[in-house]
């Protein structure tokens, strides 16, 4: 966890509204930092629903194997987050530490272990010494309140230099629902499913399979059109729970994502994902520059996401940037080697809203001087167009600057 913000932090951080069915509370377990808070339980109502997308990493952690296992039963009573100790490639020591944790929560919150759902984040491979949290989850689990959300994500950081929250408030039926997120992520960032640790919480009515079929969708223009560094945790999870609170208040219960009634909770709960996702682009380790990659004119929807993808995830275009420098042939570079269709002499590219490079070949009008000073903007925005098809999609990413080899060269040690 950094003591210096990001540039590209939001200026503004929301007020968390109470959720009924959901208290918080937060702890120092002494995992692996000293002086700060780094475990968080999540405590829930009977009944709640839970659904959740991990990461495809064919090296998963612990907690995820754990999650998936325990998904197919639907409800969650407790959510149990360390940081500092990923739990991940520690074998049959890192199945028994899960094990553990989700025994102690059990114990502390009144349930089954099966309701217990569980993350960590931080370095990976070193075992987690889970009677650590012997005594603090029954502590915690006496004084949760339905609460301090920005204290909760703070808990949960590593290289995070600021908090990620997020809500929404919509009309479900006859009453007013809220859906609040917390995301946790700064490197080893290309999802396959999700960021490397955000939680989403709503009072509204769903059921399991109705909420993952939400969750599954929802992440595919958010978490999922994201990129750091290319690279993939082995960590990476999204838990939704609904507490279904909102019932008592005149809230229908939906039991199919393709209800009617859910239009404008769908919209709001992506808005949540989206919001966390960008907050995670803004954090990236050492950022300085927010990029927005928008691939219009593709063959196919999916072939302009690879494309996008391509081109955040090249360290030549991202060094560019960092530099700021609108150095489009490293973008030609990246187009041509994503694998997908693409036509030399029908391609354009523009760089906050200046076109520098149309039909295969620099523009015209290509000013120096113009093109140099639209770069010094904190935000980026890169524009390819294929002139090839309807196909059109975004990611988001960041520079790639020195601080990020500072951060990561010494991370473990």
């Amino acid at each position: 966890m950094s003591s210096t913000v990001s540039p590209l932090a939001p200026k503004n951080v929301p007020d968390m509204p109470v959720i009924a069915g959901i208290r918080l509370a937060t702890a120092e377990a002494g995992i692996r930092y000293k002086n700060r808070t780094d475990v968080l339980l999540a405590v829930m109502d009977k009944g709640t629903a839970v659904a959740g997308v991990f990461t495809k990493s064919k090296c998963p952690s612990a907690p995820v194997e754990w999650c998936r296992a325990k998904l197919k039963g639907g409800k969650a009573r407790a959510l149990v987050v360390n940081s500092g100790n990923a739990n991940a490639f520690t074998g049959k020591t890192g199945r028994a530490s899960t094990a553990l944790t989700a025994k102690i929560a059990a114990k502390a919150v009144g349930c089954s272990e099966g309701e217990i759902f569980l993350a960590s984040t931080g370095v990976i491979g070193e075992p987690l010494d889970a009677t650590k949290f012997d005594g603090v989850l029954g502590r915690l689990a006496e004084t949760a309140e339905p609460g301090d959300y920005l204290a909760a994500a703070k808990a949960i950081m590593t290289t995070d230099t600021f908090p990620k929250v997020a809500t929404a408030t919509v009309k479900l039926g006859k009453a007013k629902v809220t859906i609040n997120g917390m995301a946790k992520g700064a490197g080893m960032i290309a999802p396959d499913m999700a960021t490397m640790l955000s939680f989403i919480f709503t009072d509204a009515p769903i059921a399991p399979a109705a909420l993952q079929a939400l969750l599954k969708a929802g992440v595919e223009g958010t978490f999922n059109a994201v990129t750091i560094d290319g690279d993939t945790s082995t960590s990476d999870t999204l838990l939704a729970f609904a507490t279904g609170a909102a019932a008592e208040h005149g809230a229908p219960k939906i039991s199919r994502a393709s209800d009617p009634r859910l239009k404008a909770f769908v919209k709001a709960f992506n808005q949540v994902l989206a919001n966390l996702s960008e907050q995670v682009a803004r954090d990236g380790e050492g950022a300085r520059k927010l990029v927005e990659i928008t691939v219009e004119g593709a063959k196919t929807k999916a072939s302009a996401r690879r494309i996008a993808m391509s081109i955040a995830n090249s360290p030549l275009v991202k060094t560019a940037i960092a530099g700021e420098d609108a150095n489009w042939g490293r973008v030609v570079m990246a187009v041509g080697k994503a694998g997908e269709p693409a036509d030399r002499d029908k391609l354009s590219i523009s760089f906050n809203g200046i076109r520098v490079a149309k039909s295969g070949a620099r523009d015209p009008s290509y000013d120096e001087v113009q093109v140099s000073e639209a770069m010094k903007a904190p935000e980026i925005a890169i524009l390819v167009s294929l002139g090839l098809g309807k196909g059109r999609d975004r990611v988001l990413t960041c520079d790639l600057t020195k601080e990020y080899v500072a951060i990561n060269g010494d991370y473990r040690s």
